[in-house]
């Protein structure tokens, strides 16, 4: 059983648990899966519904992309996995003579360019499920805003914490012309998570609240 099989329980068990994996990368994948089915179930609860028939072809683009998304994001929940067991099986090679270190060395620094690539995509995808958020809540059922809401939060969570797994991962390597660059990319992707994140989150306050 792959860990995306594993039943809620079962993961956050394996989560909290003394192993190295599955961590704070995949608890984002997770986060970010979460926002995009959030989408998905405001755009199924509109879809049908008499009142929203003029915005229901819209509301069928995002349920499409959303779903895409969430399947994207809870592959990402291993790939997150692999890539991290790989850096913790570098760091266990052995180290007796110096061409072991150099070996062990090299292995350790290929290692964790996968472990920032693999985040770096989980923040690419939880980015793309912000404006998702956002149309979904301009266009779909009042009834369940608040969810659009929560969906925008999970994603910006996802986000926020996939960046944090690159800059851990990228700061150690030694290739700085790999690392800046996706340390830079991720700093970009906060930045707009933020701005879409307040944007949605007074979207969704503003409509239930009424001002």
């Amino acid at each position: 059983m792959t860990m995306k099989q594993l039943p809620v329980e079962g993961f956050l068990d394996q989560l909290a648990s003394a192993q190295p994996t599955p961590g704070g990368g995949s608890a984002a994948a997770v986060m970010g899966a979460m926002g995009a089915a959030l989408v998905s179930m405001v755009a199924n609860l509109t879809v049908g519904k008499k009142k929203y028939a003029e915005v229901e072809p819209q509301v069928k683009d995002v349920l499409a992309e959303s779903e895409k998304l969430r399947a994207q994001l809870t592959a990402a929940l291993q790939e997150d996995v692999a890539a991290f067991d790989t850096v913790m099986a570098a760091y266990g090679l052995p180290k007796d003579s110096d061409e072991q270190k150099a070996a062990r060395s090299a292995a350790i620094q290929v290692a964790l360019k996968e472990a920032t690539e693999a985040p770096l995509h989980c923040a690419r995808l939880a980015h793309q499920v912000l404006p998702l958020t956002l149309r979904i809540a301009e266009i779909g059922n009042v009834n369940i805003i608040s969810d659009a809401g929560v969906a925008v939060l999970a994603a910006q969570a996802a986000l926020r914490s996939a960046v944090l797994n690159v800059f851990v991962n990228a700061a150690a390597i030694e290739d700085k012309s790999f690392a800046q660059p996706r340390m830079d990319e991720a700093e970009r992707l906060m930045a707009e998570g933020a701005a879409m994140d307040a944007k949605v989150f007074g979207l969704v306050k503003q409509t239930i609240l009424g001002h």
